[in-house]
């Protein structure tokens, strides 16, 4: 794990979202995700490529755990939201702080820049509820909202020189923009090439099993609603049906409707094929 990290800087950050603290010593990475029960693979896909997991080289989709995907996700939207975006315009206003807060420059830029930490919000209440319709355009709109007030700042930003650190701290406001667009990065690369398949694939595993489920069921007769089956293939009518079973005529219609909703066949020729095709009974 210490050789990725040095070798990785985008694994700090990936590491760091999952909650792992440095001075990880000799450990393997295979030892540091156990610890911490992350999935291996999952972690692997995530740092192996810059744009996250090609599922045709690297990795595959059946090996992508969702549940630590999610995990990591709602861990960065943290680190964005609580710590990141507040403690960039911290730095946004003590650069604008030593210049003239009168004037209009600086406080468009700090403006610019609080609508575009809501727009951040936005796009990630979205990622929260599932909303992934048009997330791709949404990335590269922020990604070049963040550019043009880098842009903004480099061309446009009043020059002060009665302060002596203002301009530097309006270059660490700089880098710290970035910082959070290489980061902003990792993390949209991450939901467009694993996340988003991943519960792509989800879906279609839960829909072939939930499909399965429903032909399992609709399959499934009871001892009682086979008796009334035969009963109805051999050509008996309900009351005949119903003295041979001991039964009501009530009980024979309503054991009717149920196999005509389980096996989803209303017609005696239907039966007829069904019961033979199960040897129900004989030609």
């Amino acid at each position: 794990m210490s050789e990725l990290l040095l070798q990785d800087r985008r694994a700090m950050q990936i590491v760091s979202r999952f909650g792992i603290a440095m001075g990880v010593g000799d450990k393997t990475i295979e030892q540091v995700c156990d610890e911490h029960g992350i999935h291996t693979p999952t972690f692997l896909a995530m740092v192996n490529t810059p744009n996250g997991c090609n599922p045709d080289t690297v990795c595959k989709m059946q090996d992508i755990d969702l549940p630590t995907l999610q995990q990591y996700l709602k861990n960065a939207h943290a680190y964005f939201l609580e710590f990141q975006l507040p403690r960039l315009r911290r730095q946004l206003i003590e650069a604008i702080n030593p210049t003239d807060i009168s004037g209009q420059i600086p406080m468009l830029i700090l403006k610019y820049f609080d609508e575009y930490v809501q727009e951040i919000r936005t796009h990630i209440k979205h990622e929260d509820e599932g909303v992934m319709e048009n997330h791709e355009s949404d990335d590269r709109h922020i990604s070049l909202k963040l550019q043009e007030l880098v842009n903004l700042i480099i061309k446009y930003y009043p020059a002060h020189t009665a302060y002596p650190f203002s301009n530097e701290l309006m270059t660490t406001v700089l880098v710290g923009i970035y910082q959070l667009e290489d980061e902003l990065a990792t993390h949209c690369a991450i939901e467009d090439n694993l996340l988003r398949p991943a519960l792509k694939r989800k879906s279609i595993v839960d829909s072939r099993k939930s499909k399965a489920g429903n032909e399992k069921q609709q399959e499934e007769l009871s001892e009682r609603e086979k008796d009334v089956l035969i009963g109805v293939v051999e050509g008996l009518s309900n009351k005949e049906i119903a003295d041979k079973l001991h039964l009501s005529q009530h009980t024979i219609i309503t054991h009717r409707k149920n196999i005509a909703r389980k096996l989803n066949i209303h017609s005696t020729a239907g039966l007829t094929i069904y019961a033979i095709v199960n040897k129900m009974i004989e030609v």
